[in-house]
């Protein structure tokens, strides 16, 4: 139970922050040549976290989708994941703020290579997560702190 509920939060602190469309939505406020680079990295390492969770050597896992609608993208985390033949199926874990062709609860599946970022926890600490660090700064500091503490870099 505490596992799933670290997930749970780790979900919402890193969907929350400067809104302008949903409370849990971040549409501003950092740096987006750091989240670029932040996706870039996540992409070169997936396949560490694809080892990792076929191992299940982990808590929990998920990955994160970008999801296109109407020419918006919205990012949503996804968990309960699975990966098989270069796809990740998993349930999408974050209310939608934009776009309006999926919603919380779906399943849905992502190439490998269109992944934004990944991430999955040992007890209280989060490996991956790597567009969580430029997102830091939307969020109050002894929030940010918090979840800093738990990042594994």
């Amino acid at each position: 139970m505490k596992k799933i509920l670290l997930m749970l939060c780790l979900l919402f602190f890193t969907t929350a922050g400067f809104s302008e469309v949903s409370d849990t939505l971040v549409t501003g406020g950092y740096d987006k040549k750091a989240m670029s680079d932040a996706i870039k990295h996540a992409r070169k390492e997936t396949d560490q976290f694809i080892e990792v969770m076929n191992k299940k050597d982990a808590d929990t896992f998920a990955v994160k989708a970008p999801i296109t609608d109407r020419g918006e993208t919205e990012h949503f985390w996804l968990t309960d994941v699975t990966y098989s033949n270069g796809m990740f199926i998993g349930i999408i874990s974050n209310d939608p703020g934009i776009v309006t062709n999926v919603e919380y609860g779906q399943e849905w599946k992502i190439k490998k290579e269109d992944i934004s970022d990944w991430m999955y926890t040992r007890g209280d600490k989060i490996y991956g997560g790597y567009t969580i660090d430029p997102l830091l700064v939307t969020y109050p500091k002894e929030e940010a702190d918090e979840l800093r503490a738990k990042l594994v870099r």
